[in-house]
């Protein structure tokens, strides 16, 4: 029966904490479409979340278009297509690993951070200030994040994309020998337009997970995560770890449902 009692409430606190991210969501996305923004803030974040997170972003992306290169030749080569490089690695880059890497680099640079911000302000009571001067700390500090978020996630994934494109280039083009001509003309005749809107579509819904579930965690610091030094450090993993795993999750759903 103790075994039963235990699993029935960390069934019920599972399910409360679900129904909660519901709701802070939900009061993000209303603050958001109601003025006043905190343009200020906004700009801020963008700054963090994007212009801060670009170095991350060429790097990666540079080197998973080389890998990519290296693989695809020596896979499609056996079949005497290796004609085809081009479209591979801008298929591949445009339409998953693009906006999937690009979320997951942006998760564990920034979404940590603002976890971890938002967690500190919570047990040293300065959203409780915040709330006493007459600020509503969602649009303080939820909605500035949200909106960088969607603005940066389709920049910084399209930046991927063409850095990715570009090492794919100087792999099968300049060290394997591959027609450059050939290389961007097969792509151009494959890759389409409704490809780079999937890959657009997705970083758009990575970027509100990735600022809502990093919000939460750090908004509720103490009443999900424990209390003082230990709850932010378990909120900023949760954060990061739940995240990654969404964006993940909701890939597949939108590939296989969606396009």
């Amino acid at each position: 029966m103790l075994g039963v009692r235990k699993l029935g409430e960390g069934t019920l606190e599972y399910v409360g904490q679900m129904g909660a991210m519901g709701m802070f969501l939900l009061r993000s996305v209303l603050y958001t479409l109601s003025p006043p923004l905190k343009f200020l803030r906004v700009l801020k974040q963008i700054r963090f979340i994007g212009f801060q997170s670009m170095v991350v972003i060429l790097l990666t992306g540079s080197f998973s278009g080389m890998v990519l290169g290296f693989q695809g030749y020596y896979s499609l080569s056996r079949f005497g297509s290796d004609a085809f490089l081009g479209p591979m690695v801008g298929l591949a880059l445009i339409k998953e690993l693009g906006p999937v890497i690009t979320a997951l680099m942006v998760t564990g640079r920034a979404g940590s951070a603002i976890a971890a911000e938002i967690g500190v302000m919570r047990i040293s009571e300065q959203i409780d200030a915040l709330e006493l001067m007459g600020l509503n700390p969602y649009r303080y500090l939820i909605v500035p994040n949200l909106l960088a978020g969607l603005i940066c996630l389709p920049l910084l994934t399209a930046v991927f994309d063409v850095v990715g494109i570009f090492g794919g280039y100087m792999i099968g083009v300049k060290l394997l020998g591959v027609s450059g001509g050939t290389y961007f003309a097969e792509m151009a005749n494959y890759v389409e337009m409704q490809d780079v809107m999937e890959g657009i579509y997705k970083s758009l819904s990575f970027g509100v997970i990735i600022v809502w579930v990093s919000c939460f965690k750090g908004y509720f610091t103490g009443i999900f995560s424990g209390y003082g030094a230990e709850g932010v450090s378990k909120a900023t993993t949760q954060a990061v770890v739940l995240s990654s795993v969404l964006v993940l999750v909701w890939d597949y759903f939108m590939t296989s449902l969606l396009f």
